[in-house]
Parts: C-alpha cells; sequence; structure tokens
C-alpha cells in the first residue's frame, strides 16, 4: 500500500509544515521506499536472535565512588579575581 499524497499532507499538516506540489509527491515517493524496506526487514527470521538492548556488550565503567580530601574555601578563592565574604564576587550582568 504506497503512501499517498494526501497522507502526506495530513502529517504535514500535524506538524505545522507546508510543501509544494512537487515537493508533496517527492517526500510520498521516499516515505513509500522507507516503508517498503521496513516491510523487507518483517521478513526476516528472527526466532534464534535474543533480544537486545545494545549491539555491543557494555558494563559499567564507572568508578568506585569514594571519598577523597577537596580544597578548603581559602584554596578554592586564591587564583578567584575578586571575592567577596568567601565567595566569589562576579559583575552583575542582569539588571
Amino acid at each position: 500500500m504506497p503512501i499517498t499524497i494526501e497522507e502526506v499532507k495530513y502529517v504535514a499538516a500535524l506538524a505545522k509544515l507546508s510543501f509544494s506540489d512537487e515537493e508533496l509527491a517527492k517526500i510520498a515517493k521516499e516515505l513509500d521506499a522507507i516503508v517498503g524496506y521496513v516491510e523487507q526487514l518483517k521478513e526476516l527470521n528472527v526466532d534464534e536472535v535474543p533480544p537486545t538492548s545494545h549491539v555491543l556488550d557494555l558494563h559499567n565503567v564507572f568508578r568506585d565512588d569514594k571519598t577523597e580530601p577537596w580544597l578548603t574555601t581559602e584554596e578554592a578563592l586564591q587564583n578567584a579575581p575578586a571575592q567577596k565574604m568567601g565567595y566569589f564576587s562576579v559583575p552583575k550582568v542582569i539588571g
């Protein structure tokens, strides 16, 4: 069942898109080719293919969550161009 220009117009209206008649015909032809390819894929026998969520075998690559020493306030502010009351001081940007 080929994709009709009326179906393309309907979907375009849902997406609030407008196309010329030539573009509608081209899009209908391209969508029909895509649907035809999907129909070909439906013919494949996948009975013995296990369901997968990803093509590659993935594993958790995160590091262990462990506490480490961090900077003190003074160390963090030592290179700041401006500071005020123990915080970074930045110029006002929004009125």
